[in-house]
């Protein structure tokens, strides 16, 4: 019973807010002036906003009260086509900055060597990025590189930006992804970290192969985690 109420609360000030009826700044009123306002005990109340503070809505200055937040900017993101990353982005007109967090070689996982149709005595070498768009954290690339199939990836992969761009001037000019996988997770402690999300934020993760398209051949496996809450998904094909 309690659980219900809680969530009737909890959708009534959400639509508040998305309605604008409480504006960007503005301070809620008080545990206890919401607690008589629902007819509820102040718990219950507290339990409420915490939830609706892990959902981004608002934020709490301690001693003071608690706050609506800053719309969060959205970027239309086309999970199709063959451009990269960061030519979409910059096609978007957002300035994007990329922070390589470093390459090392992986233990072997059945699951990308399958994925990058690699040997068990292949070196396979992980290469993470994270992307910045305002100076907000929004999302982490991880690319899988067969060195058997790009030799200099072990000394090259800290240095790397975008992976598009590297393949380019490897002579690897018609790229595509293919294979591609998207669900939904929730962070680790480290990419809540990197993110500056809660764990209750969701991730939108796809998974692809990129592909050499004149050749057929598999360059990388890619996993990429978006913050679900900085994005609109454009699902359609490329023109």
């Amino acid at each position: 019973m309690t659980i219900d109420i809680e969530s009737k609360i909890l959708d009534d000030l959400m639509q508040k807010i998305i309605a604008k009826k409480f504006k960007v700044g503005e301070k809620l009123p008080s545990e206890n002036e919401l607690s008589d306002q629902y007819r509820v005990p102040r718990t219950t109340v507290r339990r409420t906003l915490a939830k609706l503070e892990e959902r981004g809505f608002i934020y709490s200055q301690r001693g003071i009260g608690r706050y609506v937040k800053n719309e969060s900017f959205q970027v239309e993101l086309n999970l199709n086509g063959r451009t990269s990353f960061t030519d979409k982005i910059k096609q978007s007109g957002h300035q994007l900055i990329t922070k390589n967090l470093g390459c090392e070689r992986m233990e072997f996982d059945e699951h990308i060597y399958n994925r990058l149709v690699a040997n068990s005595e292949d070196s396979v070498y992980k290469i993470s990025r994270l992307r910045f768009i305002q100076e907000e954290p929004i999302a982490i690339h991880t690319s899988y590189v067969n060195q058997r199939v790009c030799p200099d990836i072990q000394q090259d992969g800290s240095t790397i930006q975008s992976m598009f761009s590297y393949y380019r001037q490897l002579g690897y000019t018609n790229l595509i992804n293919r294979n591609s996988l998207l669900s939904v997770t929730f962070p680790t402690l480290s990419e809540q970290q990197l993110l500056s999300c809660n764990s209750m934020e969701p991730l939108i993760m796809i998974e692809s192969n990129c592909l050499d398209a004149s050749s057929d051949k598999i360059l990388e496996h890619t996993k990429v985690l978006y913050r679900s809450n900085k994005f609109k998904y454009n699902i359609s094909r490329d023109s």
